[in-house]
């Protein structure tokens, strides 16, 4: 009879940490160097060994089991409507800032590679924790509104754009960074922000970069510690043009401003970050854009937001395979490891294939980005930008919901207990593909897209050609997508859904026949093109005969 102590607990290990996010990723490596950001190896590598390190896990483990806390009213009665934090939320979020992640896409615009660079730090960060990229999102987004607002940006730029991090709860003036917030949804309204009721009333003669007094409520005001938020309101009365605000924390005469948390969500994930229900009790407001232009200002801030919840799930998506490939080399069962056994190969392989075209999907958009922001707009740029940020985040936070609960079920029991990394990483999954537009909303905007812009769909499509021209399986597909997007209008709608699942599907094999090693793009168009299932089957439900498996998972994570 075995005398072992339990607590040895033999065949056992932990969550995988101490290692270079950057070092064991060759697929980040190469896109880094194909867009011209080899610039920025020393110092993501040195922030990926950071990363990497047990105590950062520790610190995302502490942030999210250490929730934020309210606090409405100080001893006396007084509101100060002030959410503390645990110390590691700020050590990461710090982290993010100092490394300059918040501001790099604006802070030279004539540096090759600057959106590419920035989408791997952050898809570095989001391997870690993901809560602490919400206020850094939101700062990033505002940027490019804010300096088209003279005022406004001659006081507040170089604190938008320092690397330096603080804290503290101050006026805007004693700042020496900021963190920018948005306000949009409604309890009555949701996605429908054109039935928001809050009102915004001029001072003064009122007009672009005045102020305004403005009541009412948000039912989700996203991250209500940051310095100030951008909020959609109407304008002078209830069936008024809607505007966009500026709204600080603080009034200028150093009182707080009329922005009263009523309440923390008790969220499902995301717990490191506060989100809350605020009311609007004549609180000082300056309007950004034009009168009646607060939908498109908004939305356009949403635009870099939703480009974030893209690389946000990629990286969740490669979290939770690292993690899956980890383990399963590790852990042995019916006499050999897991990572030997054929089934369990089907689905660490069919989980590799879906992180890689995920990543090279994001840094396609993120290079979009970068091609579209310049004297002379690259046209099939834009197309990228306009129809497949909605896209990609359609369907790339869509599989991160799915994928972390399979990679949950390699750890069996283990995987379910909120210690462990891949059950945070499955409490996570859901917040992009709802944060910023559902994926219903999202798969409406691509048709609205397509629609007014028709010449985006021919630009696309012949972006594509060009990947199918030796490829016989994308040109198929292709030409089915084709034939889809020229159903009768009243009939497209109730299709939208497909029709955006197969156009990224498309998009991500004509990336992958273009960057990827072969036995990469192979696989995935076998088992997302060519198969009879498509991407209907469960994960690992996969023909892996032809597949380089041992390639797949050698590449996904170098032993």
């Amino acid at each position: 009879m075995s005398t072992r102590p339990t607590a040895e607990a033999p065949n056992q290990f932990p969550d995988w940490t101490g290692y270079n996010l950057l070092a064991t990723d060759p697929a980040l490596q190469e896109s880094l160097r194909r867009a011209g950001a080899a610039w920025a190896d020393p110092q993501l590598s040195n922030y990926a060994q950071q990363l990497g390190n047990p105590q950062s896990f520790e610190l995302a483990e502490l942030a999210n089991r250490h929730t934020p806390e309210l606090h409405g009213f100080d001893s006396r009665g007084r509101r100060i409507n002030s959410v503390e934090f645990h110390p590691a939320w700020h050590a990461l979020l710090g982290m993010y800032r100092e490394h300059g992640l918040v501001s790099l896409p604006f802070e030279d615009r004539q540096k090759r590679g600057r959106w590419t660079a920035w989408a791997a730090g952050f898809y570095l960060h989001g391997q870690v924790e993901q809560g602490t990229l919400c206020p850094s999102t939101m700062t990033q987004a505002s940027i490019p509104l804010l300096q088209r607002e003279p005022a406004l940006w001659n006081a507040l730029g170089n604190k938008l754009l320092s690397h330096e991090y603080d804290a503290r709860d101050v006026p805007l003036a004693e700042k020496r960074s900021l963190f920018i917030g948005m306000g949009m949804t409604e309890k009555q309204g949701g996605s429908d922000v054109r039935a928001n009721t809050t009102l915004a009333r001029a001072v003064g003669t009122g007009g672009r970069g005045a102020e305004y007094r403005i009541d009412g409520h948000k039912w989700f005001y996203s991250a209500p510690m940051s310095d100030a938020h951008l909020v959609v309101a109407r304008i002078e009365h209830e069936d008024g043009p809607l505007g966009c605000f500026f709204v600080p924390r603080w009034r200028d005469d150093g009182t707080r401003n009329g922005v009263h948390v009523e309440r923390l969500k008790d969220k499902v994930g995301n717990r490191s970050n506060s989100s809350s229900e605020v009311k609007f009790v004549a609180a000082s407001g300056i309007l950004i854009g034009e009168e009646g232009r607060g939908i498109p200002t908004i939305i356009e801030m949403a635009t870099y937001t939703r480009l974030n919840c893209v690389v946000g799930s990629a990286a969740i998506l490669r979290s939770a395979l690292v993690q899956a490939i980890a383990y399963a080399r590790r852990r042995s069962a019916f006499g050999r490891p897991l990572a030997e056994q054929p089934l369990m190969r089907s689905v660490l392989a069919d989980l590799a294939l879906e992180s890689e075209a995920a990543l090279q999907l994001a840094m396609r958009l993120a290079q979009a980005y970068e091609d579209d922001d310049s004297a002379a707009p690259d046209p099939l740029a834009s197309a990228w930008k306009r129809v497949m940020t909605p896209a990609a985040k359609f369907w790339v936070c869509k599989r991160g919901v799915e994928l972390t609960g399979e990679a949950m079920e390699v750890f069996g029991g283990n995987g379910y207990v909120n210690e462990s990394i891949v059950a945070r990483l499955f409490r996570e999954a859901p917040v992009n593909s709802i944060w910023e537009g559902s994926g219903n909303v999202m798969c409406l905007d691509v048709l609205r897209a397509l629609s007014r812009e028709r010449d985006a769909l021919e630009l696309l499509h012949a972006d594509f050609s060009n990947a199918a021209l030796d490829e016989p399986r994308i040109a198929k597909a292709l030409h089915e997508l084709r034939s889809l997007f020229a159903t009768p209008p009243d009939q497209l709608e109730a299709l939208a859904r497909l029709l955006v699942q197969r156009l990224v599907l498309v998009a991500q094999a004509c990336l992958l026949k273009r960057h990827a090693p072969a036995f990469v793009a192979d696989a995935f168009i076998a088992t997302r093109l060519a198969s009879p299932t498509g991407q209907s089957g469960v994960v690992g439900a996969i023909d892996v005969r032809g597949i380089d498996v041992d390639a797949l998972l050698a590449r996904a994570l170098p032993a």
